[in-house]
Order: C-alpha cells, then sequence, then structure tokens
C-alpha cells in the first residue's frame, strides 16, 4: 500500500500562520522518513484556518526541503487561471526537482463569488471551461498545440526533458470524465463526499482515453485518517477535526479548535447527527483497524495508493498518527 499526504496547512486556534507553514515543512520531511510517497499541498483562499494560497510557492519549498518525496498540488484551481501560467509554473518546478513535482488540478472557485471574481480579476471565467482548460494545459506541457488553435506557436517555458505527472480532483462521475477524457490520473475526494465512489471510478476507467502523459488509468483516493494506539485516544483526538468540520460548514471558523474547547461545548441534535454523518468521510482507530478499513476501499476501488488528511489540534500526535500507520505497514505487508 502506498501512502501519501493531502496538507491543508491548517491553522490550531493560538498558532499563527507562519508556525502553520513550519508545520507544513516539518510534516513532508516527517512523513518522507516514513516512507510516504507523494506530498500535496491545497489551496484554500480568504480563509482564517488554512495557511496554504499558493500551492507553486509552497511546492517549492516543500521540494526544497526534502530529498526524494514526490511533491504537488490537491490542486491548483484551475478554473481561476490561465493554463499556459500553471504550465510555466509547474515547467519550472519540475527543472528544479526533475521526477519529483505532482500538477494536481481542482474545478473548485476557490471561495464564494466575491473572493473567485478577485481572483481571476473581475474576469467571468466558467466552470463548465474546466475540461477545455485541462487539454490546453497539457498541450502547453507538451507543445501540442494544433495548428488551428488560437495560441498555436505558443508553449510553456523552459523546456524540460520531462513534465509533472497531472491528476484531476473529483468528487463525481463529472469529475472522473474531466480526467479520462483528458488521459490524466483521477483523485477521489473520499474525505469530502464518499458516496458514489464505486460508479465514479468505474466511470473514469470506463472512459479513460491515454494522453501523452498517461497510458493508463491511474488512481489515488484522498481520505481523513486519525490513527492512535488505542480506540479511545483516537476518538478523543478526532474529537478536534469533528469540530472543525461543523465550523467549516457553518462558515464560520477554519481554525482547528483544541480538545479542551471541544469537551467544553454543547452540541446540539442536529450537530451531533452531523458528526455522526462525517465520520463516514474518515477512518479513526488503532493502527490495524485503519490498515484493515484501508484494505477494504483498496478492494472495492482497485486502487493501492491513498493520500491521508489528518486535521487535528495536536500536531505532534498527527505526526504520531501518521508513524503508527506507516510502522503497522511495514510490519504487516505481507
Amino acid at each position: 500500500m502506498k501512502l501519501g499526504v493531502l496538507d491543508q496547512s491548517p491553522i490550531s486556534k493560538g498558532q499563527s500562520a507562519e508556525q502553520a507553514l513550519k508545520q507544513t515543512i516539518e510534516l513532508a520531511q516527517w512523513t518522507e522518513s516514513l516512507g510516504f510517497k507523494r506530498y500535496w499541498v491545497a489551496e484554500h483562499h480568504n480563509t482564517n484556518g488554512l495557511a496554504g494560497s499558493s500551492p507553486e510557492v509552497l511546492i517549492s519549498h516543500v521540494a526544497s526541503q526534502t530529498s526524494r518525496i514526490r511533491v504537488g498540488s490537491g490542486g491548483v484551481l484551475l478554473p481561476q487561471y490561465s493554463p499556459l501560467k500553471v504550465a510555466e509554473s509547474f515547467k519550472i518546478l519540475q527543472a528544479l526537482f526533475p521526477g519529483r513535482i505532482d500538477l494536481g488540478l481542482g474545478r473548485s472557485p476557490g471561495g464564494g463569488k466575491k473572493t473567485r471574481a478577485a481572483l481571476t480579476d473581475g474576469f467571468d471565467k466558467p466552470l463548465s471551461s474546466f475540461s477545455r482548460q485541462v487539454k490546453e494545459l497539457q498541450d502547453f506541457l507538451y507543445g501540442t498545440i494544433p495548428k488551428e488553435h488560437a495560441y498555436y506557436g505558443v508553449s510553456a517555458k523552459p523546456h524540460t526533458s520531462d513534465n509533472p505527472d497531472i491528476w484531476v480532483l473529483g468528487l463525481s462521475e463529472r469529475g472522473a470524465r474531466h480526467a479520462a477524457i483528458n488521459g490524466t490520473g483521477f483523485t477521489f475526494g473520499y474525505f469530502i463526499n464518499p458516496e458514489h465512489a464505486t460508479e465514479t471510478l468505474y466511470a473514469y476507467r470506463e472512459k479513460f482515453k491515454p494522453s501523452v502523459g498517461l497510458q493508463e488509468p491511474k488512481v489515488n483516493v484522498c481520505v481523513f485518517v486519525v490513527c492512535a494506539e488505542t480506540t479511545e485516544k483516537a476518538e478523543e483526538l478526532a474529537l478536534s477535526q469533528d469540530m472543525w468540520l461543523l465550523q467549516v460548514e457553518k462558515g464560520l471558523e477554519t481554525r482547528v479548535p483544541s480538545i479542551s474547547e471541544v469537551k467544553g461545548h454543547t452540541f446540539t441534535v442536529k450537530e451531533l447527527d452531523k458528526i455522526k454523518r462525517n465520520r463516514k468521510r474518515a477512518i479513526i482507530g488503532t493502527p490495524e483497524t485503519v490498515y484493515r478499513k484501508l484494505k477494504q476501499l483498496s478492494e472495492a476501488y482497485q486502487t493501492d495508493e491513498f493520500l491521508l488528511i489528518t486535521n487535528i489540534f495536536d500536531f505532534e500526535a498527527k505526526k504520531h498518527s501518521y508513524k503508527l500507520l506507516a510502522d503497522y505497514i511495514a510490519n504487516n505487508s505481507n
């Protein structure tokens, strides 16, 4: 089983953005030492609790502070940007860190209506153009712009001997189709919407068309994971993630609360029901429990690769969560 990390660079309450970004680097180095294969950083805007607003910049620093692990975006929000500019940014990253760069692409608007307008400088860019943008980005990377295209003669520079691997992030059959028809890898966001995963991944494989960058379908799955020595400890650590998700979904707060704050909160029946439903997006428990559930997902989704996201308050407990699982897999891989 191949493990990776999706890091949103979450800011815990009482912490600064600078501290959160330093922890991103520390976690990348830590998971690399544990044998993790990928480290992806996310893109979020106009939020006080997620420090990663520029994945291209953060990727460069993470890659410079590590030596082997693949580093990428999970993902660049392409609808807000020019495919050429994204291609050039990742060409530079590929030139600096050959063979280690992943270009994950997301279709999300990146925030509310006003935030998106600020990102696009007021230009109305429909989300429906996403698939076309993915194709143009590939053409810029590989120098395959057709002669009849308005941008024929334009290619992304600098020229590199290889290009980053391209992934499309998605939650539904629509996202799967964007990846499939453009011949990219597909990352399924189980941590956002685990429903319809089987149908979504089937659609991706069924509709996949080989491209210059990828000849066969390639899938990974991103899931919330909280791992500890005992079930009771894992459940306690997950309390901060439970409340964080509630706050994010209400649009109230995106900083991660402490366990003591959660324990002091009186939850409504509606909130408790929402926490129960959100738990379906996560795997929480001992290393054995987490590994067993990942194996079940691996068999159901026909993939041996997972990206793990652990948004809990205690950073050292987060590091330990990744270590416990990595050690268990290393000792029980046969």
